[in-house]
This record gives structure tokens, sequence and C-alpha cells, in this order.
């Protein structure tokens, strides 16, 4: 299954609500939540924006779980 770190990140970065971290990254807030609490993944575009907003490579973002 894949997941992401986006929470993780998110509080590494200092940002304590999720909607002020999906403005920043210009996403829905309601979307991002949906990709923070991994109940779906980014499409590979809106990853690819994440990816380039945070200075991050995909690996770092998401990862398969066993």
């Amino acid at each position: 299954m894949i997941k992401n770190n986006l929470l993780k990140i998110r509080l590494s970065l200092g940002y304590k609500f999720a909607k002020e971290f999906a403005e920043y990254l210009e996403i829905s807030p309601n979307q991002y939540t949906r990709y923070e609490n991994n109940k779906m993944q980014p499409a590979s575009e809106v990853l690819f924006k994440i990816c380039r907003k945070l200075n991050k490579r995909i690996e770092e973002i998401i990862y398969e779980e066993e």
C-alpha cells in the first residue's frame, strides 16, 4: 500500500494547521486532508507540484508500506 509523509513534513515545517499548509501548497484543504490521512494519494501532477514546492524528492513524500 502506498502511503505518504505529508503530516510529518507539515509538522516539521512548523505548520500547526493542515488548512494553512494546503494553502501554501495551493491545494484544496479538503483534498489535502484526504492525502494527509492517507485516504487517497495525490495524482502524479499534484505530487510533482508538491515536490517542487517543498523542494523534496518523490521518495521523501510517498513510500510503500509493507
